[in-house]
């Protein structure tokens, strides 16, 4: 697997790199060598932040992991995305799939014990009548409600849209394409 490191905030010395590097190379088990992987590191007050990103055909493997050593971070990160491969191996390895020789042959045979006998499991299910609004209504309601997102009737195109606070405070549109 190819690495790339980036900093934010941080400048990227050898000790880090090495650390990063030598986590990372833990997954080679799971990728063939052209996958690559960005790295991004930063620091925010006193946060240290590791993102890692993996695109693969079909799928992108992200984990994101936050602490007060950058070290620590690391090493969070590293297991977060071990666990989502055991977790999801059955999902992003369909026989059927053209991104399979993305993977080395023994993740692909390999059988792993996944704690959830599904993976996804829906535990509820709510159903409510919706009325046309606009977005900034529906960004009322939601935070009305108190939730994080709100599904609506877009009043201007008569479609089922989602608004969605975003981790700066802002909001978000979610609008549906029909090809």
């Amino acid at each position: 697997m190819k690495i790339n490191i980036f900093g934010k905030n941080i400048e990227v010395t050898e000790g880090i790199k090495s650390a990063v590097e030598e986590k990372l190379s833990k997954l080679d088990k799971f990728f063939n060598e052209e996958i690559r992987a960005d790295v991004t590191l930063s620091v925010k007050r006193n946060e240290h932040k590791v993102e890692v990103t993996i695109p693969v055909k079909g799928n992108i493997i992200r984990a994101e992991e936050i602490s007060e050593d950058m070290y620590a971070s690391i090493d969070m990160v590293e297991e977060t995305i071990e666990r989502q491969l055991v977790k999801y191996k059955n999902k992003l390895i369909d026989k059927k799939k053209s991104y399979r020789d993305n993977f080395t042959a023994n993740y692909i045979d390999a059988d792993y014990e996944d704690d959830d006998e599904g993976i996804v499991k829906i535990v509820r299910t709510k159903s409510f009548g919706v009325k046309p609004m606009d977005a900034e209504e529906a960004c009322v309601q939601m935070e009305l409600l108190g939730h994080n997102f709100f599904v609506f009737l877009n009043a201007d195109t008569d479609e089922v849209n989602v608004v969605y606070k975003r981790k700066n405070g802002t909001y978000g549109l979610i609008e549906p394409i029909f090809d």
